[in-house]
C-alpha cells in the first residue's frame, strides 16, 4: 500500500506523480483528481508517508524509518484517514470501521456511503492537537465527493487556515461533484491511468491471467482488473458475455453481486451502442459484439441499467433483477413489430 522497507512502491506508476507532487507542492491542502481503479488511496498514503518521513539520508519516503514503519502498519499517530464506512472493508480498513463503531447498537447500523459531518468535525478537532512525533499532522479524505453538503461546509475553514503544520489531502474522480469553495482552497494534482503495457506487466506479476483482456474489461484501470480476477472473472467468461446477453442467458451472471453484474451489463450496452453508431467499442473487441442491435432499444436499456445502479442498495431479488435486465438487453437484438418506447419495461414489472 505504501513504500516498503526496501524502498519499493506497491504501484510503480505512482512514482512520477508522487515526485511531481513533492516538488511542486505549495499549499497545505491538495486535491488529487484520479480515475477509479488506479490507486488514488495508495498514492495518498504514499504522499502522506513522504510528508511524515523522518529520514535525512534519502528522498522521502525512505520506507525504513520509524515514521515510515508506522504508516506501513496503519498506526501512525499523526495520520488520520477519513473513509465512508461502506468503503472501508473493500479498501482493507475494516478494522478501523470496527474500532469506530464501538459496542452496542451502533455496530448494527447500516454502513454509510457518506462522510458525515460528525466525522469531519472529529478530524478537525484531531488536527488542532499537537503532533505526536513533532512533524506534520496529515488528514486524508477519500473520496471527497462522499462528503455531504454539511460535512463539506464544516471543512472549509480548516482548508483555508489549517492549524500548525497540518496538511490535508483530498481525492476525487469528478471535481464537478465538489463544492466550488472546496476546490478553490486546494492545489490540484492529477494522476492518469498508467500505460497499458505497464498495467499489463504489473497484473502479470500479480498472477492475473489474460491480463490484457481484463485490463480492457476494467477500462484500463489495473486495480479494477485485479479485483475482477480476484472475484473469479476470467477472460473466457468476460469475452462470452455479449453473446450470452444477446441470447438472454442470464445464467452467465449467476452469483455476481448486483453492482458488479450491472456494471458489466452497462459495458455491454455501451459498446453495443457505440458500435451501432459507427464508433469503436471500449471494453470488448468489435467482433465479439452481436450485430443488429437497435440504438433506440439500447438507449432505453441504458436508462434501466443506470436506474438500478443508482439504487443498488434497494432490497432487490438479485436473481430476478439480473434476469429482467438481461431480458431487456436481449430485446435490443430481437426483431419486433411493437411500436412505442420499451425502456425499463422489464424493470418496471419487477419493481411492482
Amino acid at each position: 500500500m505504501v513504500v516498503s522497507a526496501d524502498g519499493r512502491l506497491a504501484l510503480p506508476w505512482i512514482e512520477a506523480p508522487l515526485r511531481q507532487a513533492l516538488q511542486q507542492q505549495r499549499a497545505h491542502a491538495l486535491l488529487l483528481h484520479a480515475p477509479d481503479g488506479v490507486g488514488a488511496l495508495e498514492f495518498m498514503l504514499t504522499l502522506a508517508q513522504a510528508w511524515l518521513c523522518e529520514s535525512a539520508d534519502a528522498a522521502p519516503p525512505c520506507g525504513h524509518c520509524g515514521s515510515c514503519r508506522l504508516v506501513q502498519s496503519g498506526s501512525h499517530p499523526d495520520l488520520h484517514l477519513l473513509l465512508p464506512e461502506a468503503l472501508r472493508p473493500a479498501l482493507g480498513w475494516a478494522a478501523q470501521a470496527e474500532d469506530e463503531q464501538g459496542e452496542g447498537g451502533k455496530a448494527r447500523r447500516k454502513p454509510s456511503r457518506q462522510i458525515r459531518i460528525d466525522e469531519v468535525r472529529a478530524a478537525i478537532d484531531w488536527v488542532a492537537q499537537s503532533s505526536s512525533r513533532g512533524r506534520a499532522k496529515v488528514v486524508l479524505l477519500h473520496p471527497a465527493e462522499a462528503m455531504n453538503l454539511q460535512a463539506a461546509s464544516a471543512l472549509l475553514k480548516t482548508l483555508e487556515e489549517p492549524p500548525g503544520q497540518a496538511r490535508l489531502l483530498l481525492s476525487t474522480t469528478d471535481e464537478a461533484r465538489l463544492l466550488p469553495t472546496v476546490r478553490s482552497r486546494c492545489q490540484r494534482i492529477r494522476m492518469a491511468r498508467p500505460p497499458a503495457e505497464q498495467s499489463t506487466a504489473w497484473l502479470a506479476e500479480q498472477g492475473v491471467r489474460d491480463a490484457q483482456v481484463l485490463l480492457a474489461a476494467a477500462g484500463g484501470a489495473p486495480l479494477a482488473a485485479r479485483e475482477m480476477a480476484a472475484a473469479g472473472i476470467d477472460a473466457a467468461a468476460w469475452l462470452a458475455l455479449p453473446q450470452a446477453v444477446a441470447r438472454g442467458q442470464a445464467a452467465v451472471l449467476a452469483g455476481w453481486p448486483v453492482p458488479r453484474a450491472v456494471a458489466a451489463l452497462q459495458k455491454v450496452c455501451h459498446d453495443a451502442l457505440v458500435l451501432a453508431l459507427g464508433g469503436m467499442p471500449r471494453y470488448f473487441a468489435a467482433q465479439l459484439l452481436p450485430p443488429g442491435a437497435r440504438p433506440e432499444m439500447l438507449s432505453g436499456w441504458a436508462k434501466s441499467l443506470s436506474r438500478v445502479a443508482r439504487h443498488d442498495e434497494h432490497p432487490w431479488n438479485d436473481g430476478l433483477l439480473i434476469e429482467a435486465l438481461v431480458c431487456e438487453g436481449r430485446a435490443c437484438w430481437q426483431e419486433t413489430t411493437t411500436r412505442g418506447p420499451r425502456s425499463g419495461r422489464a424493470l418496471d414489472t419487477l419493481s411492482r
